[in-house]
């Protein structure tokens, strides 16, 4: 997967990376892939951060730590439902 903006593919390449560590995949479903690598990457140009877009900031920075991407709830999420909210990892 090739995305054109250099931030996306950062944070792409950031993610897969993650996967492989925690033991985890990327969805193979090119558009839940492209949605969320788009919609976290907008956050991180509005905000500064990785936040996941499925997420809502509450804008205490201290409190949106959690919701950078990997997210606080991706584990639990995973373990549950097979994937994270968004649905970028899955098991």
């Amino acid at each position: 997967m090739q995305f054109n903006n250099p931030l996306e593919e950062e944070f792409y390449e950031k993610s897969k990376k993650n996967a492989v560590q925690t033991g985890y995949r990327l969805n193979p479903d090119y558009d839940v892939v492209v949605i969320a690598v788009k919609g976290i990457t907008n956050n991180k140009k509005e905000y500064g951060e990785w936040y996941c877009f499925c997420q809502k900031r509450t804008g205490d920075k201290e409190a949106d730590k959690k919701i950078i991407c990997p997210c606080a709830a991706r584990n639990r999420d995973i373990e549950m439902r097979g994937s994270c909210r968004c649905g970028l990892y899955i098991k």
